[in-house]
């Protein structure tokens, strides 16, 4: 058996937290999957009633001046809406979750504009452009059919949500306009570059299960904290920058063969060896996750170095 076989087979059991986290994924997924399959491509027009936002609807809040009440919330889950042009007429709501139905349009939402909070997962949409909404913090639309990122530029939204999608580019991402944007989820897409996710606040990426071969674009962002690359066909790690001093967590499970050694630690940093050239990425916090337990090899193989991980 060659060395690199021994490296391929020396793949250390999983976190339980990670494993929990591979089980819940698949079980969402498959979730939402068969969802789509119990219906046929067109559906009965199912429009928004009010019956139905009577229902759905809670959390009576002051308005405006105080002077009057209205009901923020409303979540109508699983209605087979394929309509919810009503929802025009409800300007005070702020938190909207709209998951499990058949919608390919959200436009009646650009009336929302006290939005604080949108779930959407489980649709048919494939945008999810809004426009400029001056409150949205969260915003979730996960497994529908999007196919790009374009028309996303709400000034205070936190933490975006996309995974289960289509999205092979990501685009229009404007770091001036998304100035609070921390968290990026696009696990489950078909990412083929992390081009265009230059947000130098962003604290954590998740970008599993993609078909990513290295890390690009991200050199700037010295706010990450999480970065998430499990599942994807990376083979080198030019990419990684110095800058990335705040990085705690990186995530390279089941990626392309890449083999790991212990070596000494520069200033609480970590040397990156890749194919003979040495980096420092000085991250004196960061934990790694990979495939292969530490050792020397005596052939000419991808080298990632991670020192401080080993106690060296």
């Amino acid at each position: 058996m060659s060395d690199e076989d021994d490296l391929e087979d020396s793949e250390p059991d999983q976190d339980d937290s990670e494993k929990e986290e591979d089980e819940k994924e698949t079980e969402e997924g498959e979730d939402y999957r068969k969802e789509g399959e119990e219906f046929p491509e067109e559906w009965l027009p199912t429009p928004l009633t009010e019956d139905m936002m009577k229902e759905g609807l809670s959390l009576l809040c002051k308005t405006g001046n105080g002077l009057a009440h209205a009901y923020v919330k409303l979540e109508v889950k699983e209605r087979d809406l394929t309509d919810i042009y009503l929802l025009r007429s409800y300007i005070h709501l702020r938190y909207v979750d709209i998951s499990e139905n058949h919608l390919t349009d959200l436009s009646p939402l650009n009336y929302l504009t006290h939005l604080l909070w949108l779930k959407a997962d489980g649709n048919r949409l494939r945008s999810a452009q809004l426009n400029e909404l001056p409150y949205l913090q969260i915003a979730s639309f996960a497994y529908n059919q999007i196919t790009d990122t374009e028309g996303i530029s709400h000034p205070r939204l936190e933490t975006l949500n996309l995974k289960g999608n289509s999205i092979h580019t990501v685009t229009g991402l404007d770091p001036e306009k998304l100035i609070s944007l921390h968290t990026v989820e696009l696990r489950g897409n078909q990412l083929e570059s992390t081009l265009g996710i230059n947000l130098p606040k962003l604290k954590n990426l998740y970008l599993a299960q993609n078909m990513l071969k290295k890390v690009e674009g991200l050199e700037d962002l010295s706010n990450l904290t999480t970065l998430h690359l499990r599942d994807n066909q990376i083979d080198t790690l030019s990419g990684f920058s110095r800058e990335m001093k705040s990085l705690q967590y990186l995530n390279l499970r089941r990626s392309k063969t890449l083999a790991f050694r212990p070596d000494q630690t520069p200033r609480g940093g970590h040397y990156m060896y890749d194919r003979g050239q040495r980096m420092t990425l000085f991250a004196p916090k960061l934990e790694i996750h990979h495939n292969l337990k530490p050792r020397i090899c005596s052939v000419p193989v991808l080298w990632a170095v991670w020192g401080a991980e080993w106690g060296a």
